[in-house]
Formats: C-alpha cells, structure tokens, sequence
C-alpha cells in the first residue's frame, strides 16, 4: 500500500477552491484530492490561530493535507470564521467548532459513507480535539497543540486512534505542559517528540510528513 501511494504523489492532487456555509456567513474552503483515484476517506483539517495570522495555507496544515493525499484521502481545509475570506468574527474556539463541524456536515453530504478523520496544528489542534470528544471520528492528528489555553476546558478525551505530534523546541507551545496533558490523559493518544523541532516545523516539514504517513498506513481504510 505505501509503495502505491509514493508512486502517486507523484502527480498533484486535485484542487478546489469553494465556499462553505457555515454557522456565522461563508467559510473559505480548500478541497484536495487523490489524481487519479476516488477518496478512500475525508480528513477535515483546521489550521492555526486567526489572531496570529494563522489560515488554511499554513505550510504544516499543507503538509498534513498533502500526507493525507497520498494515502488516499480527499481533504478539506478552510479558514475558520474571520481568517481569510471566512466571514463573521473570531470567537475565541466555541464558534470555531461549529465551523468545523458544519464543514464536517458538508463533506460527509459530498461523500457520503465514508470515514472521517479530524486534524489541525497548533488553535486548530485543539479545537479538533473538542470536536472529537463531541463527535468521534476514525481518527485524530494534532501538531503542537496549544494546550495551555485549552486542555483545561476538557472533561474527558477522543476516545480513537490519535497522534499528537510536538517539537522539543517549540517557543509557542511548551513541550513539558504537552507531555504533562498527556501524561493525565487514560489511555492517551500516541506521542512524538521531535528533536530540534520549532514550532511551525521549518527545515522538519518532510519529517512532520512521514511519521503523520505512518500514522494514517496503520489506520486507514
């Protein structure tokens, strides 16, 4: 299987660029596909915080598309409600999750039947964790998630198959407070820490690739 799916990045995936309806106007939204083959799954991806420039480009939320691509996977990436051409206002994580799930509702009315899976970095982590817990997919990946403003708002865990990948050298999200989080989390998710990794991954971004890879081989369709 991943033999195949190397092979097959070697094409660009198919993109669309569309408007979602979501809870507060019009989400932005970025919609990629395998080439040359139907999805096998949905991954719905969230990217970092809007207040600090974060939008669904942002090379890791790119990275983790990509990876999700060539696994056989159609994505969706948008901008939450405020970033980009997103319309409404920021609204500190609560109305961010209606926007995932009301994108979620979208994807799941395009492909119908499939399995969904949740992702995001750093904000965008984090609210795809409560969404989750609220409703579970197939499975969870988050990248640096900023747990000192929203892990302690969680009465409880995703209860699927989750990697939470983090950087050593992260300067906006402290790896301690990550590993503690974990730490009081029964069973918790799978963690992997990555030496002399910052926080947006730079010079680490094929490496963050691979081990998301991996993770999606062992669970996937």
């Amino acid at each position: 299987m991943r033999g195949a799916n190397v092979a097959a990045m070697a094409k660009p995936p198919k993109i669309e660029l569309m408007n979602i309806t979501g809870p507060a106007g019009t989400l932005e939204a970025m919609v990629e596909m395998p080439a040359d083959s139907e999805p096998l799954a949905i991954a719905v991806l969230c990217h970092p915080h809007p207040l600090y420039a974060g939008t669904m480009r942002n090379k890791v939320v790119h990275t983790l598309a990509r990876a999700f691509v060539a696994e056989g996977f159609a994505t969706v990436r948008f901008n939450f409600r405020g970033a980009g051409k997103s319309t409404g206002t920021h609204d500190e994580g609560a109305g961010e999750i209606d926007d995932v799930f009301a994108v979620l509702d979208w994807a799941q009315a395009r492909w119908p039947g499939l399995p969904w899976w949740l992702g995001g970095f750093s904000f965008g982590a984090m609210v795809a964790v409560h969404c989750a817990i609220r409703k579970q997919p197939a499975a969870l990946v988050t990248i640096a998630p900023a747990v000192q403003k929203f892990a302690e708002e969680l009465e409880q865990q995703p209860l699927c198959p989750w990697l939470v990948v983090q950087g050593d050298s992260d300067e906006l999200v402290d790896v301690d407070a990550v590993v503690e989080w974990i730490n009081s989390l029964a069973p918790g998710p799978e963690l992997q820490i990555k030496p002399d990794t910052d926080h947006f991954f730079h010079g680490k971004l094929l490496d963050l690739r691979e081990s998301v890879a991996i993770f999606i081989a062992q669970h996937a369709p």
